[in-house]
Parts: C-alpha cells; sequence; structure tokens
C-alpha cells in the first residue's frame, strides 16, 4: 500500500506506519513537508492514501484539497489531527476528506484506510456505471429509433400518441399499439411542478434537476426513468403535445444504494463498520440526554486471534471472526446494533438497557460463542460501560469500555499463569516421589 504523508513530525509518521504494519498492511511511506511538495510528489508517483497533518490555516489546508479534487482519480484523503469539535470535522468531510483520525487513537487508522480503499474502489465503480449510462446533453439529437432511449409523444393532456420500440422493450410490452392504452405520463404533465421539471426550466428559468419516477412495466415490476422533454408547438404557437425521452436509471439508482449501504457495513463481517457505531452511539447519546435512560455498550475482543490464525491460517482466522459476528447478530435485539470496531474488536450497543441486563447479553453472547460446535473452539473478552454512569461522551464511553474489557483480558491471563505453575508443581511433586 502506498501512502504518501504530508506531515512535519517523525514521531506521529513513524507512529501510523507502525499501526497500519501491525494491522499486516504492506506499506511503501513517503513523506513531504510542504503543500508544494505534495503536489510535485502526486504528480510523480501514484499513491493509494493521504494521510495529511492537519492545519487549521486554510491557506494551508486549502491547495492539498484542490490537488486531490483536480485529479482524474482523487486518492483518499485522511486528515491526522489532535483534538477537533464535531463540526470540524464535517467540514473537513463535506470539503473532501475520507474523515479525521486524532493520534491518541491513532489505532482506529487501519480500520479507516481499509474503509476509505474499499469505499474508493466501489466509487470507482459506480463512476464507471454512470459514465456508461450518462446520456448526451443533447437530447434531442435522438431518433425516434433510438436503440438507447425509449421515446414518446405526448398530448397536451400527457396520453401517448406516438411510442418508439425501445420504450415498447423497456415496459415490457409486446407492441407499440397495446402501450399507447396505457397512460403513463398524464401524472408528470398535469402537474405543473412536475411538468416544469420535464421540461428543464421554472417560471423563473431556474435549471431543474431532471425528474426520476417510477413507472410500472408490465409485469408489475417498478422501472426507475429519468424524463427530459420539450413542448411541441402547432402552426399558431399554441401547444400540441411533449415529446419525451425516457432512460431506464434502475440499475444505477441500486448500484448508488448498495454503495451507500456498503459505506456503513464492514466488508467481511455484514456488521456496522467504525464509521456507523459512532453514529449510533452518538444518536443514543443525544436520545439519553433527552429522556434520562441509561443505555450500555459492550466492547468484545477474540482472543488468541494470532494463534488462530498461525495454526490455522487466515482463512480459519477471518472464519471465526464471522463466528462472532453471527453469534452477535442473533443475540441481539432489532433496536440493538453489532458492529465490528476494528481488527478482531467487536461493538454491541444496547439501547435502554442497565447493567444488570448488560451483564446477561454479555454472558449469553460468550457462552453462544463458546458452544457454537465449530472448530477450532472459541472464546471473547468483554467490558462493558453504561451511559451515563461510566461517561456521557462517546470517547470516554469507549475508553471506559476498553478498559474493562482489558481488566478482563489480564484477569483471564493471570489465571491461566496460576494453574500453568499450580499444574508445574504438582508435576514436579509426583515425579520426586
Amino acid at each position: 500500500m502506498r501512502v504518501l504523508f504530508l506531515h512535519s513530525d517523525p514521531a506521529d509518521v513513524k507512529s501510523c506506519v507502525r499501526e497500519l504494519s501491525a494491522a499486516n498492511l504492506n506499506v511503501n511511506a513517503d513523506v513531504v513537508l510542504t503543500s508544494e511538495q505534495f503536489a510535485k510528489r502526486l504528480g510523480s508517483r501514484a499513491y493509494d492514501i493521504v494521510l495529511a497533518e492537519y492545519s487549521s490555516n486554510d491557506s494551508q489546508r486549502a491547495p492539498i484539497l484542490e490537488v486531490l479534487q483536480q485529479m482524474d482519480n482523487p486518492v483518499p484523503l485522511i486528515f491526522m489531527t489532535n483534538q477537533l469539535s464535531m463540526e470540524t470535522v464535517a467540514e473537513l468531510i463535506t470539503d473532501g476528506a475520507v474523515d479525521c483520525i486524532e493520534m491518541e487513537h491513532v489505532g482506529h487508522l487501519p480500520v479507516t484506510v481499509r474503509r476509505a480503499l474499499s469505499e474508493n474502489d466501489l466509487r470507482a465503480e459506480r463512476d464507471r456505471a454512470e459514465k456508461h449510462l450518462r446520456h448526451s446533453e443533447a437530447h434531442y439529437r435522438a431518433l425516434v429509433g433510438n436503440l438507447s432511449y425509449g421515446i414518446c409523444r405526448c398530448s397536451a393532456e400527457g396520453k401517448f400518441v406516438d411510442v418508439n420500440e425501445t420504450l415498447v422493450a423497456m415496459l415490457g410490452y409486446t407492441s407499440k399499439e397495446e402501450l399507447l392504452e396505457v397512460n403513463l405520463a398524464s401524472d408528470v404533465i398535469s402537474d405543473p411542478r412536475k411538468r416544469a421539471q420535464l421540461l428543464g426550466h421554472s417560471g423563473q428559468r431556474v435549471q431543474n434537476d431532471p425528474i426520476e419516477i417510477d413507472w410500472r412495466r408490465r409485469d408489475g415490476t417498478t422501472l426507475k426513468v429519468r424524463l427530459s422533454g420539450r413542448e411541441v408547438s402547432s402552426g399558431d404557437g399554441d401547444i400540441d403535445g411533449y415529446e419525451v425521452i425516457a432512460e431506464d436509471v434502475t440499475k444505477q439508482r441500486e448500484l448508488e444504494d448498495h454503495l451507500r449501504r456498503q459505506a456503513f457495513k464492514d466488508p467481511l463481517t455484514g456488521l456496522a463498520n467504525y464509521r456507523q457505531l459512532v453514529d449510533v452511539l452518538n444518536s443514543e447519546i443525544k436520545r439519553s440526554e433527552r429522556t434520562g435512560r441509561e443505555f450500555a455498550l459492550l466492547l468484545f475482543d477474540l482472543d488468541g486471534l494470532k494463534q488462530v490464525n498461525d495454526h490455522y491460517g487466515h482463512v480459519i482466522g477471518s472464519q471465526a471472526l464471522c463466528r462472532l459476528a453471527d453469534v452477535l447478530s442473533i443475540g441481539c435485539r432489532d433496536i440493538d446494533t453489532a458492529a465490528r470496531f476494528g481488527g478482531d474488536e467487536f461493538a454491541l450497543v444496547l439501547p435502554e438497557t442497565g447493567g444488570g441486563s448488560a451483564k446477561l447479553v454479555a454472558s449469553r453472547i460468550c457462552d453462544n460463542l463458546a458452544n457454537d460446535g465449530r472448530k477450532p473452539k472459541l472464546s471473547a473478552s468483554v467490558g462493558i460501560s453504561l451511559y451515563p454512569t461510566n461517561g456521557d461522551k462517546l470517547d470516554t464511553l469507549l475508553g471506559a469500555a476498553d478498559v474493562a474489557l482489558y481488566l478482563m483480558k489480564a484477569t483471564r491471563h493471570n489465571h491461566a499463569d496460576r494453574t500453568r505453575e499450580s499444574r508445574t508443581r504438582s508435576s514436579i511433586t509426583r515425579s520426586r516421589e
């Protein structure tokens, strides 16, 4: 993975590279110090991702975003920051950054990088699809026999007067005559707002977005079409009807919906990803502030994943992560949110749940994982934090759950050490006897 750092602190750069390498990412890193060096380096080499030190000075930050936006295939940008307000983070993402990572939470960087690369691949796929589907601005050069777009002529009331064969096939009818009996365009033509949008202007001649509507095919399925049209006038200047071009954008919209869903999903497990987890926690905090009700955050760590990978291979290791994800999905309510927090860590948000119920859920999930009947046998450690008892901010809740999680792991580790030591002493005693 080729990474370009725009950063002035070598220690921070080393810390980022160390975290990425620890997550099994093979990093080839270059470092520049100024926006001028940044633009020159991007012009001479290809990079997979950019990690830039955040500057509050707009004159230093703006050139970075401008250079990336001018690229044919923009490289994902992640800002490395100290503490920033949510408003500033939102502004940076709106301006073109993928995300912002605080250096004190640099352990989240590998998850964010993997998500950014995945989203970039999906975005490229979407752009290819849009380029394939996008038609020329010169709509009316299309002939009635055009094979790409459905074309029809409507009366002033919106009734079909003529249609081309493409529209007949698009809507699944067997003949022009059959389609002419169907009244599909009248809703658009009879509605002044929709008609203005169809024609590409309003009463003030302000350009509108193309109109998209659902048309029902002959078999009852729905077709999403983008419509554009023009008025057809008679010899005396009166409106005689309309010519309408229909583009089938069903697959394009399905792809966009898929991309939106994928942006908030972990690609391996199908659970919510870190971004969606943050959104859910922020929403729960705001809701609990209004209602005064507590909620629980559970952090799970899959024990011994490295040993599983070393002994059985990474395919079995990935399956182990999916096994824990399955147990989390099955063991929670519809209002709960299960997420992959990063690496071998998972999270479960339990709205309107107190400490006792949270412990029962945690115990049940750990038991279900340990007894799922599959090999190798797995176990998980868990840490619990409660709002507002353990914190009323996102970071403090995550931190409290993280501390509880690693306290449990340390306790288990010490118990295992004492057990091994006891067995060793017993073995020595028996051998002496």
